[in-house]
């Protein structure tokens, strides 16, 4: 009998732990949904933006097949005459990516 009571004690002693070990995983539980909405949102909102991006995208390779060469030229130097900071970092990043390219393709 005194065993069936320890028992008891137990099992009453564990119970409180159970019920904070289902209360945490209900947390969790909750916790993580909240997190794969958010994530959801935000991978709704980067689809979104990159479907934008490449309709312009798209858009200026339009533009340019239908140039000749010569007249792609002219415009090029016509910004480089508006805006020639702008037209600096532009060939200093496109001759870094160059570089960049060239080195990883010797390697």
């Amino acid at each position: 009998m005194p065993e069936a009571i320890e028992d008891g004690q137990q099992k009453a002693s564990q119970a409180p732990i159970i019920w904070r070990d289902e209360s945490k995983m209900s947390e969790l539980v909750e916790t993580t949904h909240e997190y794969g909405r958010k994530i959801a949102d935000v991978a709704s909102r980067a689809s979104d933006y990159l479907g934008d991006k490449v309709g312009v995208v798209g858009d200026k390779i339009k533009d340019l097949q239908g140039k000749d060469f010569s007249e792609i030229a002219d415009e090029a130097k016509d910004y480089a005459r508006r805006k020639p900071g702008h037209a600096i970092l532009i060939s200093a990043a496109a001759g870094l990516f160059l570089g960049l390219l060239l080195r990883g393709v010797r390697r």
